[in-house]
């Protein structure tokens, strides 16, 4: 397939009698370029589970997916070549966070984020909107946007849905996110609103995008009212934009009001698009996810735990700063292929813990964010080979003891 990255080179756009571009014929150039540059082509199913191919200018990604988080365009004490040798396909970076710090602008004059942290597969950005509205005390909503101060140093910006394109635009991922209103699930009075709202700011997202080269995908909301999520789903359905984003959850619901809501949503969605549950990351999730038709991850979870000395096991989540490790000569995970686990025991990482040694981060965000990829790569076998719903209980099973602390020894 063409991927058309020099998009005017290759596009005539017809000229009226006054040398005006026909805004139709741009509008109908602009669609066709998208669509072929980002296809998502569905390779195996499962009933809703499916496996696919989501083709984007700097590679293609194989799904089901769970991607890093690199907020500050860096996956937390990890290298490029860590990512590439745990076999990451994609990355998120934060455009709340590098607008502050260094400067959206500044990411652009360096060649974008691609070049900028030296990653060359494909990234996505959120629109900043989670981050500026879990800023509760300090911004303000409007019709037009929403006025913040910076957490870093109290300075005050706005954010508006031109505003959050023209950053993500500067920043250069493969795939942008539409500025949305996430708003808390058990509000039930505002959750039209934000809702209403949020399908306003994406019709002027898709108005104010201007690169050819990066995907806009809308964002489903609606908190857990399973109405206003059918209706949220029709909307950002009909935009069609080259993917949807399923946002506002795992933000206070409980697991079965999540499960719920995606059984509304993802029989509304197009069969064609790529589908993007935002934020979501344990084990479980992503097994969950996979089964009602999601087809992209991302979460802080796995680097998060590592910084807590938390790692991800067929037993539980360890507590590796456990004394019960101190001569444990086991690896995290015996069935773990990666650095981390065909190199050091647990007895190791412990001594580092404790040492406070910054390797032990490292270590232990090798082996969490693995092993999500390893689920990822399990869960596609199993659903070419038409097994996953049979392997997914014995999957559930398997991975429940991570998704919580367990008061086990050793276990957090």
């Amino acid at each position: 397939m063409l991927l058309l990255f020099d998009y005017m080179a290759v596009v005539e756009i017809e000229k009226n009698q006054s040398g005006k571009l026909l805004q139709a014929n741009l509008k109908m150039a602009s669609s066709c370029i998208i669509s072929a540059m980002f296809e998502f082509q569905i390779t195996n199913r499962n009933n809703r589970a499916r496996t696919g191919r989501f083709i984007t200018p700097h590679g293609d990604l194989i799904t089901p997916v769970f991607a890093p988080v690199g907020t500050q365009a860096t996956v937390k004490t990890l290298t490029p070549e860590h990512l590439n040798d745990i076999n990451a396909s994609l990355v998120l970076s934060n455009t709340y966070h590098l607008y502050l710090r260094p400067g959206d602008e500044l990411v652009r004059d360096m060649g974008g984020l691609h070049k900028f942290m030296q990653w060359h597969k494909p990234m996505l950005t959120d629109s900043g909107g989670f981050q500026v509205f879990s800023l509760a005390q300090t911004r303000k909503i409007d019709e037009d946007g929403v006025t913040f101060k910076s957490h870093i140093d109290g300075s005050t910006h706005r954010f508006t849905p031109e505003k959050s394109i023209a950053i993500q635009e500067n920043l250069g991922a493969d795939v942008i996110m539409a500025f949305d209103e996430c708003a808390d699930p058990n509000d039930h009075a505002y959750i039209k609103k934000a809702m209403e709202r949020t399908h306003r700011w994406a019709d002027r997202s898709l108005k104010a995008k201007t690169r050819l080269d990066q995907a806009l995908f809308g964002i489903v909301q609606g908190g857990v009212d399973p109405a206003l999520r059918a209706e949220s789903a029709r909307f950002i359905a009909s935009l069609d934009t080259p993917g949807i984003a399923i946002g506002g959850l795992s933000v206070g619901e409980t697991k079965q009001e999540m499960h719920d809501t995606l059984d509304v949503v993802t029989p509304l969605l197009p069969e064609n698009k790529p589908r993007y549950l935002m934020g979501v990351g344990t084990p479980e999730d992503l097994i969950n996810g996979v089964l009602r038709g999601v087809d992209i991850f991302d979460c802080v979870l796995p680097t998060r735990l590592a910084r807590h000395h938390s790692a991800f096991a067929p037993e539980g989540r360890l507590n590796l700063m456990n004394a019960s490790f101190a001569r444990d000569e086991r690896p995290i995970d015996e069935t773990c292929d990666c650095y981390a686990c065909k190199t050091f025991t647990r007895a190791y990482i412990r001594h580092l813990i404790v040492a406070r040694e910054l390797l032990a981060g490292t270590l232990i965000s090798i082996h969490n964010l693995r092993a999500l990829i390893r689920l990822m790569e399990t869960i596609r076998g199993y659903i070419e080979d038409g097994s996953f719903e049979e392997h997914a209980p014995e999957l559930l099973s398997q991975w429940s003891n991570n998704a919580k602390r367990n008061q086990n020894k050793g276990i957090t």
